[in-house]
């Protein structure tokens, strides 16, 4: 994040949940230990913490998280602040901790907390890489513990000063709650779009290529990532799925010989134009230059459906999309190859050209490899 807005995202993340943890509960409503048979002796049915309940039972779901790739966490940098809310709301609210009604929305934002810390660590690796200029992540990780922790401390003390403002006035403390949530999304803001990450995922290779059909052009990587959506469009149209397993393309030889046919890359491309997917088999010898290619090459697949100007011959094969029956899929995909044989060069030297780093990429893709033998290439006498 950029350091001019990162010391506003931990005051403003760290203080909302003070002023609630400070509240005074209402009568008959319990606090953390505190009432009846607290202290002295073991806790009550009535006085049990029900997040330490269903911690110790398990029934926190805070393992579903899991279900998402790390490279999806590492494309889409998001956090949300709802989490912060399940500081406040079972104390400053006047809600009784005995009575069940209210464990759903308390628990609903500690699920809430649960995926925020775990997209959040995946999407640190991401930032500390784009950070390590040098390749000296060691030094940029330590640096960023110490900044954190010092920002952090800033935020205890301000909210230390609070404490006894709003200690006395609930309606001040949700209020400086909203406030400082509010600042929180903002500063968030303001951070995720300083950044200009110069590697390559789903969205911005989507952006730079499209801007190349048209233009001839290669947009540099400060202008793709301000043209970035942050708000909206988390999934495009083409659903593009690369590693995928070798049996999701191809049931029989007969269909995999198809697939080979025609191209000596490491990849096999399945197009299915009536639902828009593309799915890819990656090959052993399938690297990072070879994944940027597969994913170009389903993006251009996906562009011959969509609308506005493309180079001459992906024109032609748009009309013959429209105008052909879906199974001219295989014929297509078997053009498309030709097509990039000379298009993706001058693509990739473009991409090296306006600063873009090609040697990695945070492309979704699964870890499925697969061997077959390559269709041996034509010589023409």
């Amino acid at each position: 994040m950029s350091p001019g807005v990162r010391p506003h995202c931990a005051p403003s993340s760290s203080a909302p949940g003070r002023p609630g943890a400070a509240a005074p509960p209402p009568t008959g409503a319990c606090s953390g230990r505190t009432g009846d048979g607290a202290g002295g002796g073991s806790p009550g049915p009535s006085q049990r913490n029900p997040e330490d309940e269903m911690g110790a039972k398990g029934w926190l779901p805070g393992r579903p998280v899991h279900l998402f790739p790390g490279s999806w966490l590492s494309s889409y940098l998001r956090a949300s602040p709802i989490a912060s809310a399940r500081t406040i709301c079972p104390t400053s609210c006047g809600i009784p901790c005995r009575f069940n009604w209210h464990a759903g929305p308390h628990h609903l934002c500690l699920v809430d907390g649960c995926i925020v810390g775990v997209a959040g660590g995946a999407t640190r690796a991401a930032l500390t890489m784009h950070q390590a200029r040098r390749n000296n992540m060691a030094d940029v990780s330590a640096k960023d513990g110490s900044q954190e922790t010092l920002v952090s401390l800033a935020g205890l003390l301000v909210s230390l000063l609070m404490l006894p403002l709003v200690s006395d006035c609930p309606s001040l403390s949700l209020g400086c709650f909203f406030f400082l949530t509010a600042l929180h999304i903002y500063a968030n803001y303001r951070a995720v779009r300083a950044l200009v990450i110069e590697t390559l995922n789903e969205g911005r290779l989507w952006l730079v290529l499209k801007h190349f059909l048209q233009r001839g052009e290669v947009l540099g990587p400060a202008s793709a990532n301000q043209m970035e959506p942050l708000w909206t469009g988390f999934w495009p149209s083409l659903s593009l799925s690369l590693g995928v397993p070798l049996h999701r393309v191809t049931s029989s030889v007969f269909e995999l010989q198809k697939l080979v046919e025609g191209h000596q890359e490491p990849y096999l491309l399945r197009w299915d134009p009536s639902q828009n997917q593309v799915q890819v088999v990656l090959s052993q010898m399938a690297g990072p230059e070879t994944i940027l290619r597969a994913a170009t090459h389903g993006l251009v697949l996906g562009a011959l459906q969509g609308d506005g100007p493309l180079p001459g011959e992906l024109e032609g094969l748009r009309n013959r999309v429209r105008a052909g029956p879906e199974k001219e899929s295989c014929v297509i995909v078997r053009e498309t190859h030709r097509v990039l044989d000379k298009l993706f060069p001058k693509f990739l030297k473009g991409l090296q050209d306006a600063g873009w780093r090609t040697e990695n990429h945070q492309l979704e893709v699964d870890e499925w490899r697969a061997t077959w033998l390559l269709c041996p290439e034509k010589k023409l006498l």
